[in-house]
């Protein structure tokens, strides 16, 4: 194998994350020799790719420098792929101040550590029935009958949607992250696919938007339709935009953390026997799953002026990239980063963003996350991989889509 240069690293290519999953050694490099590195390589829109946590924190911790843009991430062209001035949603994710915080105000408060709380029981049940789906069985593909069904539940609950119409939500939010990936976005092209998606998601939502107008509940669903911005009903494109985020963020990177977290485990007997010894560790176990899978890979940020970033000379108009797994395995703040540790503390990751753009979810996906591993130490007394895992074709979010197990399980107690 050729040695790794600076000149010849690939970062992007989604081929490669579905090959080997993350590039860690690529960026490992980076952030040793260049932390603020130009790429510039064939069918790829020029960047700087940041991979230092300390760089990662100070860009978005400016947003009035670094604004965020219609372009969620950096990837290699490819036939068919929408144009940047083709938004295929409007939403939290590509706006910035005051719009942004204005929007986010409208559903803030059903995502507080006090509101998600409330929720906790109902978390409690799902687990528990979905856990109670694997008795008397010795195999399974752990994405499609565990990981996938807890967040996707409450996320639909929360929003009042009948459950018949979940595995629509799961079909659609696949093809709006994976529309590369040929089993989530299909043989059409990568444009077709998510125009494909959204109509789907729009027609969907328009209705339920109209039911909770006229027949408002206490759902997310009916605070989304009747919430304002500005003093105004929130405009047809991003409202319906917002319902898709939503679906898509509440489910999609918490099933990858996860498959992840499982996977960690597997691969790691010693933590994984720590844990059934201890599940109170659950706590601290997610935040260092959520550190270890990272499964949002990249955002993007367009610099508004000529500026300097660890001794570089960015330009007005330069487009960076945030590798956030890469700021999770930064040697400068974290003590031996590439050991998957459940007792790490602290833990100061940035997996779920930092400044006004950290994840809106991020409470409820650390309660599902905790409450999921508690319940798989409590009752699952053997687990390993039953065969070769499959990853979705991505370089913006680092998902399982297969991961067959073998285990044993305890019934109910």
């Amino acid at each position: 194998m050729a040695a790794l240069t600076l000149e010849t690293l690939d970062i992007v290519d989604p081929d490669l994350y579905v090959q080997r999953g993350y590039p860690f050694e690529e960026w490992a490099l980076l952030r040793k020799e260049a932390p603020v590195f130009r790429y510039e390589r064939p069918a790829v829109e020029p960047f700087w790719a940041i991979t230092k946590h300390t760089d990662l924190v100070n860009v978005s911790r400016q947003p009035e420098l670094f604004r965020s843009r219609q372009i969620l991430f950096v990837t290699k062209d490819e036939p068919g792929s929408p144009l940047p001035e083709e938004p295929v949603l409007r939403q939290l994710l590509n706006m910035n101040p005051p719009e942004h915080g204005e929007l986010r105000r409208v559903v803030n408060q059903r995502f507080t550590p006090r509101a998600v709380q409330q929720l906790k029981d109902q978390i409690e049940k799902i687990t528990t029935e979905t856990l109670d789906g694997l008795v008397g069985r010795e195999e399974c593909d752990f994405v499609t009958e565990v990981s996938a069904k807890l967040p996707l539940a409450v996320i639909a609950e929360m929003f009042g949607i009948p459950r018949e119409d979940w595995a629509m939500m799961f079909r659609l939010s696949n093809a709006m992250i994976g529309p590369a990936d040929p089993e989530y976005g299909g043989s059409a092209t990568i444009k077709e696919n998510l125009e494909r998606a959204r109509m789907e998601f729009f027609q969907y939502f328009s209705q339920l938007c109209e039911e909770r107008k006229k027949s408002p509940r206490n759902d997310l669903a009916s605070a989304l339709a009747n919430g304002k911005a500005f003093g105004e009903p929130l405009p047809p494109f991003e409202l319906l935009s917002y319902f898709a985020l939503l679906i898509i963020a509440g489910n999609e990177t918490t099933r990858n953390a996860t498959t992840g977290g499982l996977h960690a485990l597997i691969s790691h007997p010693d933590q994984w026997k720590r844990l059934r010894k201890d599940p109170s560790l659950a706590p601290k176990a997610t935040e260092e799953i959520v550190r270890w899978t990272s499964p949002v890979i990249q955002f993007t940020r367009t610099a508004t002026a000529d500026t300097v970033l660890h001794d570089q000379q960015l330009r007005e108009g330069d487009v960076l990239a945030l590798f956030y797994p890469s700021a999770a395995r930064d040697e400068d703040v974290f003590e031996r980063p590439d050991t998957f540790d459940i007792g790490r503390y602290p833990n100061p990751h940035v997996s779920f963003g930092i400044g006004e753009h950290f994840c809106l979810g991020a409470n409820l996906a650390r309660l599902e996350l905790q409450v999921m591993f508690r319940q798989l130490a409590e009752r699952m007394e053997f687990v390993e991989l039953a065969g070769p895992t499959q990853r979705m074709r991505s370089s913006f979010v680092g998902g399982i889509k297969h991961m067959p197990i073998r285990y044993r399980i305890r019934p109910r107690a």
